[in-house]
């Protein structure tokens, strides 16, 4: 039995990227998967099923209720932060694949900017009643109580054992703002910068620079899941799951797997041979890749995990514009989450999905397979679409 080809995204939807929405969480979720229903020409009542992030605050049952849905056979939450992004669509395609469900949407939703914000020092994060706030428990004291503090201690560590600079971060920067400058749906739009910009920004929690670290934003993004056959039928065109995994490294924690021979980033390379495996493809067969940027060292250590290029060997790839439009690999041709905007992932989804509809602002020439990925340091997740 395979998921491969037996799932696609048929429609896709978002609100504005902004720092002040200006309105509930709940209402940008509901406008969000009304625009990516409108996308694909199905209504609210074709809708059965949900999934989103277990940090969402819009229940499943709240965003039917204000879309006018029937009734739903389905409903799904995701772990760990951004590292759910692709797994809410594995979830809708796992539901359509196997008729649990005909139209499942993945949505998420928040006010990261004017509401709560997510890269503020948060004792919420080390006092939650579970075991995730257990782990954090053991470093927030020490003064690890912010994402760019935690990735900090593996970004240096990265550059310790392979000799990267934060030049070689910065060229991650570089293009997605290159990349957002076209996009006039981006935060960061007609404003692109320069490595010396890069350098020059302060610094937040060394070596991370604040053009290192992603933006806070308000908005959200909705994605429609429905079978390989009924997207065939619909208004657009159909971005198939060839591939669609989750990963947990060995001794994973929750952005501080500081205890474990490799501190890197293992997780992905287990969420890489998965989707190599489940597609039959490989790294070679893919035109462009949407990898999660919340911070640039992780950005090249993915490369590394996924297979583009050897373990130390990721500054060598991004150098001379090899991520830009018109390189060997260009990565977050939307601008990515420090272009855009940080929904979590979501909008590298739909970036993805318009890249293989032909329909981003930024096109990479004859995209047959596209390469997503979910947050990293965390549990994750990651898809290959295809058209």
């Amino acid at each position: 039995m395979s998921l491969s080809g037996k799932a696609a995204i048929a429609g896709i939807g978002a609100t504005e990227f902004s720092k002040e929405s200006g309105r509930s969480e709940l209402q940008l979720s509901v406008e969000a998967v009304q625009h990516a229903l409108a996308d694909c020409g199905l209504t609210p009542a074709d809708v059965d099923g949900f999934t989103t992030f277990t940090m969402d605050t819009s229940s499943e049952i709240a965003v039917a209720r204000e879309l006018g849905c029937g009734e739903l056979r389905f409903f799904s939450r995701i772990n760990f932060g951004g590292g759910g992004a692709c797994a809410t669509v594995q979830q809708a395609a796992m539901a359509v694949a196997t008729g649990v469900a005909d139209c499942v949407v993945a949505y998420r939703g928040f006010n990261e900017r004017s509401g709560s914000r997510f890269g503020q020092f948060s004792v919420a994060a080390a006092t939650q009643v579970n075991t995730n706030g257990l782990d954090n428990a053991w470093t927030y004291p020490m003064g690890l109580g912010t994402p760019a503090a935690t990735v900090a201690m593996q970004a240096r560590r990265y550059m310790h054992e392979y000799g990267a600079s934060s030049e070689d971060f910065g060229r991650v920067a570089v293009a997605d703002r290159r990349h957002a400058a076209t996009n006039p749906a981006a935060f960061f739009y007609e404003r692109p910068i320069t490595l010396e910009d890069h350098q020059a920004s302060r610094m937040i929690v060394d070596p991370l620079h604040l053009l290192d670290c992603c933006q806070e934003s308000d908005g959200a993004v909705a994605l429609v899941v429905v079978s390989a056959e009924r997207a065939r039928d619909l208004a657009q065109r159909p971005a198939y799951v060839s591939a669609a995994a989750q990963g947990s490294g060995v001794d994973q924690f929750v952005m501080t797997s500081y205890y474990r021979d490799d501190i890197g980033i293992p997780e992905m390379g287990v969420v890489g041979r998965e989707l190599w495996r489940q597609s039959g493809l490989g790294p070679d067969d893919v035109q462009m890749a949407i990898l999660y940027d919340h911070f640039t060292p992780y950005v090249l250590m993915q490369l590394e995990e996924l297979g583009f290029c050897g373990r130390g060997e990721a500054p060598g790839f991004v150098a001379d514009g090899a991520i830009e439009i018109g390189g060997r690999l260009p990565l977050n041709t939307h601008g990515g989450q420090l272009g855009e905007a940080y929904i979590h992932g979501m909008n590298g989804i739909a970036e993805a999905v318009r890249q293989v509809r032909g329909t981003s602002v930024n096109p990479v020439d004859d995209v047959q397979h596209v390469l997503v990925t979910a947050g990293t340091g965390v549990p994750t997740s990651g898809l290959v679409l295809s058209a």
